[in-house]
């Protein structure tokens, strides 16, 4: 069962295996084990190179929230209380009723299912808390086990922006993908 509980205007997410909750200064040394990883930052658009600059991600998740422009979550594993990555929403915009979604786990947490199972939760608070109608994620082309968690989940892809960033040196193209809340 999700339940959803709002202490200190926080959510916090629940499944079988996994708890959801804020992002704090306590998890400077995981976000930047996560973020300085070279297996994780492959694909993702953020990395940093010291404790000290991994800062500036902690201060963009709270900026998010106190400009009510996104959300992100620690992802914790029911088990154990072991920090297994992030998940969340940044560019949110009310008026247009979308956010953009974003992800990523620590090495030792791919191939267990996490990421579909936080997904469930935080779509279900997107759609029914946040009352939002549009979910996009931006992916790139190659990574294939990112898009695949999202087809998973039912997100379709829109298209391919080609050429359309500039990582370590070389374009790389993105692959849009969207989940429509029918309801």
């Amino acid at each position: 069962m999700i339940t959803v509980n709002c202490k200190h205007d926080f959510p916090k997410l629940t499944k079988t295996r996994l708890k959801l909750r804020q992002i704090t200064e306590a998890d400077l040394e995981n976000v930047y084990s996560g973020l300085s990883n070279p297996d994780v930052i492959k694909y993702y658009g953020v990395n940093y190179n010291s404790l000290e600059a991994t800062w500036e991600q902690l201060e963009w998740y709270a900026e998010l929230e106190r400009t009510r422009t996104g959300i992100w979550w620690a992802i914790i594993s029911a088990e154990d209380n072991s920090f297994c990555g992030a998940i969340g929403y940044n560019n949110l915009s009310r008026e247009h009723k979308k956010a953009e979604l974003g992800f990523w786990l620590l090495p030792k947490y791919w191939g267990k299912g996490f990421v579909q199972e936080a997904l469930e939760v935080v779509l279900e608070y997107a759609f029914q808390k946040l009352h939002l109608h549009r979910i996009e994620a931006f992916v790139e082309t190659e990574n294939i086990s990112s898009q695949n968690t999202l087809q998973k989940c039912h997100f379709q892809q829109e298209g391919v922006l080609r050429d359309s960033e500039i990582k370590n040196g070389r374009f790389i193209s993105v692959a849009v993908f969207s989940l429509i809340n029918n309801q």
